[in-house]
């Protein structure tokens, strides 16, 4: 059965490949451009290219994802990404996955991938997974995923997960994007350096500014997280 699931999951990769991730990353313009890390040459968008004569098969492989993470936290999730900094041979490819462990009753909680959409597959468990379309609308679009299912969140969109069950769970997710990028709405809003000015939040969430000290001292007292 767990053989199934991730072959469920690599035809997600499959799709990401040939669609999203074209649209999403630039393509490569030979065969392979592993990630080099040259801070002190400067800025670009994406990454230099090692040598291809000192490309060797480790830098196309990742052992990160094997252990679950530890989901001691204040949402009981934890997600283990692979993005081309864990995995240079992505550079260019357009594609990069994680693993999102959940402990009983967890959550990964809302947030959004600016720069790639995300297919999900559940592995383990029962989540109920949804994404929240944009002004003015607002619809949910939520299923419960179970072992083997999956669920797409479209490019930009806050999204999440919930762990239904009395017992741990574990998703995979595919991004169109070698480097999709997480914002988390929660830890964003409540928790910049420096603070948005309470001011601003009370209205804008139309609550007493005492909510919003709170709230604010919550986050920024935390090393917070991050979701994917």
């Amino acid at each position: 059965m767990a053989n199934n699931h991730y072959f469920t999951f690599t035809i997600a990769i499959l799709a990401l490949a040939s669609s999203v991730a074209y649209a999403s990353d630039p393509g490569p313009l030979q065969d392979f451009c592993v990630a080099l890390d040259e801070s002190k040459a400067g800025f670009v968008n994406g990454n230099f290219c090692k040598d291809p004569l000192l490309v060797t098969a480790d830098d196309f492989f990742y052992s990160g994802l094997r252990n679950a993470g530890n989901t001691s936290n204040p949402v009981g999730s934890l997600v283990t990404p692979a993005f081309v900094a864990e995995l240079p041979g992505l550079n260019t490819l357009g594609i990069s996955v994680s693993r999102i462990d959940f402990a009983p009753n967890g959550l990964n909680a809302p947030h959004s991938h600016p720069r790639a959409a995300e297919v999900l597959t559940c592995l383990e468990g029962s989540l109920y997974a949804g994404f929240i379309s944009t002004n003015p609308q607002h619809r949910l679009f939520a299923k419960i995923l179970h072992e083997g299912d999956l669920f797409v969140f479209p490019r930009g969109l806050i999204h999440f997960q919930l762990n239904l069950g009395a017992t741990k769970a574990r998703a995979m997710a595919a991004f169109g994007s070698q480097n999709p990028g997480i914002i988390t709405i929660a830890s964003t809003v409540f928790g910049s350096n420096p603070p948005v000015p309470t001011e601003v939040l009370a209205k804008a969430f139309q609550v007493n500014k005492k909510i919003i000290d709170e709230i604010q001292k919550q986050f920024q007292s935390e090393n917070n997280y991050d979701e994917l």
